[in-house]
């Protein structure tokens, strides 16, 4: 009687199908601790290769850039497989790279594992959604996919307890050969469990894609999504490594705190989105933007011990807080017929850019100079979006 009147009222919150749901979030969840667990790793991998700053930032590089492949090619593999075939191939890839990179201990093969790892991730995102919007009435979308993104919320908050943790009984090698393990296993429960996705893809219109690159609009997107990005995935991949190099803190504190930012910043994700809808995408996105750029500048500057935990929560908090307002703002600047494309591509452009050349370029810096230079300049580069916000205009033409 209590359980069905329970049932029954989860139907009347959730009118959909939870468990395929969930699912979903789960292969989602591993996939995404798979990718970000290096950032928190990366101090002990540094340690035991004996690599230099850019070749250990160069890590997340390859990563991007497989990631990137995987978000281009999605289309042509799901115009020939099913998307639920399709995500079965996505979670037993990443299972095999992470597992294969926990074996090497040559650079290129783990350059190579890494690039596989992120075309793996690459390859789940669109057939996720697809299948979502095809189980969930277009009623409830919503509610599905804010489900759907608790996933790389929750990966970003656990990725660095989780690393913490499992090194009490492994080797970092070990820590990612656990993870490679969950996601074949995800992707068999999936295999048994999943429903939905039974139909294919369609390839991506060439022509199309030429009609949006000659907008200067998307262009200008992409450079405050590749900025946003940057100070936010980019800054957590390189954080661990600024704290305990640079500021004296022990591996573990770092990665607790860490974790502790990412965790306030998923309270002030859904504030930022309330924010939003009551001052209007533009006045927020400039706003979060000029307190991003500050505050990751001020962690370049400042050196002060119990200033420094502030500052990096509330970076953390402040980053997050770009993306609501950019996906809104993105989505009444670009042409209507041409948004769907244009959100893809912004997003694997400014992946590349801010998730894989960032990390990158602040390890050359950090190498040159110090990883202090590289946190002012990147502060900096996203305090020189504040213009740029301010010249866009809403798209008023005429559907491409």
């Amino acid at each position: 009687m209590i359980s069905n009147k329970l049932h029954g009222r989860i139907r009347g919150i959730f009118p959909f199908p939870l468990l395929p749901l969930f699912l979903l979030v789960g292969i989602f969840y591993v996939n995404f601790i798979c990718r970000v667990a290096i950032a928190p790793l990366l101090p002990v991998i540094k340690l035991d290769l004996g690599l230099g700053l850019t070749k250990a930032s160069s890590l997340f590089l390859l990563m991007a850039s497989g990631y990137c492949i995987g978000l281009f090619v999605s289309g042509f593999v799901t115009a020939r497989l099913s998307h639920h075939r399709t995500i079965l191939l996505s979670a037993g890839m990443m299972g095999i790279a992470m597992l294969a990179l926990s074996q090497t201990a040559s650079l290129g093969a783990i350059y190579l594992s890494l690039m596989i790892a992120g075309l793996a991730a690459g390859l789940y995102l669109p057939s996720g959604i697809a299948i979502i919007t095809d189980l969930v009435s277009k009623e409830h979308w919503g509610k599905a996919l804010a489900i759907h993104e608790l996933a790389p919320n929750l990966g970003f908050v656990t990725a660095p307890l989780l690393v913490e943790a499992f090194l009490r009984f492994c080797s970092w090698r070990g820590v990612l050969a656990l993870m490679g393990s969950c996601s074949i296993l995800t992707g068999l429960i999936f295999l048994f469990y999943g429903r939905g996705g039974d139909f294919k893809g369609e390839a991506p219109r060439l022509r199309a894609m030429q009609n949006l690159l000659g907008e200067p609009v998307f262009w200008m997107m992409t450079a405050l999504f590749s900025a946003a990005i940057g100070a936010s995935f980019g800054a957590y991949s390189m954080m661990p490594l600024f704290l305990v190099s640079e500021r004296g803190m022990s591996r573990e504190l770092a990665n607790t705190l860490l974790s502790l930012a990412r965790g306030i910043g998923f309270l002030t994700l859904f504030l930022s989105g309330w924010i939003t809808d009551r001052a209007g995408h533009k006045q927020v996105i400039v706003l979060f933007v000029s307190m991003t750029g500050v505050l990751v500048l001020l962690i370049g500057v400042i050196h002060h011990p119990r200033i420094v935990p502030w500052l990096v929560i509330l970076q953390a908090s402040s980053a997050v807080c770009t993306f609501p307002a950019g996906f809104a703002m993105m989505s009444s600047h670009l042409p209507p017929s041409m948004r769907n494309l244009g959100v893809s591509l912004v997003i694997m452009i400014g992946y590349f850019l801010g998730g894989g050349l960032c990390p990158l370029g602040m390890g050359y810096i950090a190498e040159l100079f110090s990883f202090s230079w590289s946190f002012v300049l990147l502060g900096l580069f996203c305090l020189s979006m504040v213009p740029l916000l301010l010249k866009i205009r809403p798209f008023q033409g005429d559907n491409l």
